[in-house]
């Protein structure tokens, strides 16, 4: 595929080799609209129900589907874009910068969306190399990828296809165990659109209930759609709902800011360049321009 004129080589788009949608029953049509009018043609990859299904968690569902998204991710020369049903991306998000080093060979994965993220150090070239769960967007390698169908491999024999795992909370440290480097964004590049997970909110994980909901704390620019939870009970949209949901992520984030959370006290101290690292910290929430 040859992209516009329009789409810088430094634009998130120029680097992405394809894009695809995890999806079960839910529509996609307005997400695949607003991603292919960015520049980021997308491919939908729709689970098909298998006998056998009805005893599988849903965490482990959605490990399947995401694990066929990086089987076809191998088989790509460039990174490729993932991204749930329940997206909403900003708009222009072509036109971006990645969140990632195009120059590192070692590449893991690259949050587009992050939750409950956490920033480890700034390299020289101002890309933020840190942690985050939950796989509503984010940016794979071949090799990444490949890395990743292990993994899911070993989340398949223990603790097995029936229980509940939160296996995107333990991705990173699996990637980063093996050398890869994994980016967390300057700013989200869209917002997570669905409504909480039942299985979160009925598991306890590392001593501590999970949220039920997640939201983006800030935000590269306007959404290109309205989030699905801005609906009401009787399924009109609702502004009002809307800004409730973005005013509790934007809350929650100055929260983990403020409270050391989103950059931790011993990171910032031991940091090689302390400085850059908590003026990307501070910047992401308070100014209005990258």
């Amino acid at each position: 595929m040859v992209l516009p004129l329009a789409f810088p080589p430094t634009s998130l788009a120029a680097g992405i080799g394809q894009t695809f949608i995890l999806a079960y029953q839910e529509e996609t049509t307005v997400l695949e609209t607003a991603l292919g009018e960015a520049g980021l043609p997308c491919e939908v990859l729709r689970q098909v129900h298998q006998p056998g299904y009805d005893t599988y968690s849903r965490s482990f569902l959605c490990l399947l589907n995401h694990r066929t998204a990086w089987e076809r991710a191998t088989q790509s020369d460039k990174p490729t874009l993932i991204v749930e049903a329940d997206f909403v991306p900003v708009q222009g998000i072509g036109h971006l910068p990645p969140a990632f080093d195009p120059q590192d060979d070692a590449l893991g994965i690259a949050w587009l969306y992050t939750c409950a993220p956490q920033v480890y150090r700034v390299t020289p070239s101002g890309y933020a190399v840190g942690y985050s769960t939950a796989m509503v967007a984010y940016v794979v390698t071949p090799r990444s990828a490949q890395c990743l169908m292990d993994y899911a491999n070993e989340i398949a024999q223990d603790p097995g296809p029936t229980a509940y795992s939160p296996w995107d909370s333990g991705l990173d440290y699996y990637l980063s165990d093996r050398g890869f480097t994994n980016y967390v964004p300057f700013r989200n590049y869209g917002e997570h659109g669905g409504i909480s997970n039942p299985e979160h909110r009925s598991h306890v994980h590392r001593q501590r209930r999970l949220s039920g909901a997640h939201r983006a704390d800030v935000l590269y620019g306007p959404l290109s759609f309205l989030p699905p939870y801005a609906q009401t009970k009787t399924g009109k949209s609702s502004i009002w709902v809307y800004l409730q949901g973005r005013c509790y992520g934007r809350i929650k984030g100055l929260g983990r800011l403020l409270l050391g959370k989103y950059l931790r006290i011993p990171v910032l101290r031991t940091a090689e360049r302390s400085l850059p690292l908590a003026w990307f910290a501070l910047r992401r929430q308070f100014t209005l321009r990258p």
